[in-house]
């Protein structure tokens, strides 16, 4: 069974930092190239870090340089560490491999608020 637990979500205030953390079932974490989306009200589901199962990561230019991808394959975790957070970074946080369509489930996600 499929499950995706992400985790580490809170408030902050502006310039702050959080660690999330998806806990993954089964092997997906270590055979699929991940991925940190995010969803802010009214707007759609957008990916902002990968990393592939070799252990390259990529950003999206909005969190370049404040966001840090990374797995630990024997737990079957994800990582994202947020630092200088922004209030444009409020949303809810899910990890899911690059082809969600493809996994068919998406977790619950966790809620990132930063204060101004």
């Amino acid at each position: 069974q499929v499950q995706l637990v992400e985790s580490g979500g809170g408030l902050v205030q502006t310039g702050g930092s959080l660690r999330l953390s998806c806990v993954a079932s089964a092997r997906i974490v270590s055979i699929n190239d991940m991925g940190w989306y995010r969803q802010a009200p009214g707007k759609q589901r957008e990916l902002v870090a990968t990393i592939t199962t070799s252990g390259s990561t990529n950003y999206a230019d909005s969190v370049k340089g404040r966001f840090t991808i990374s797995t630990d394959n024997a737990k079957s975790t994800v990582y994202l560490q947020m630092n200088s957070l922004k209030p444009e970074d409020t949303a809810v946080y899910y990890c899911n491999t690059l082809n969600p369509r493809a996994l068919g489930y998406w977790g619950q996600g966790t809620q990132v608020t930063v204060s101004s």
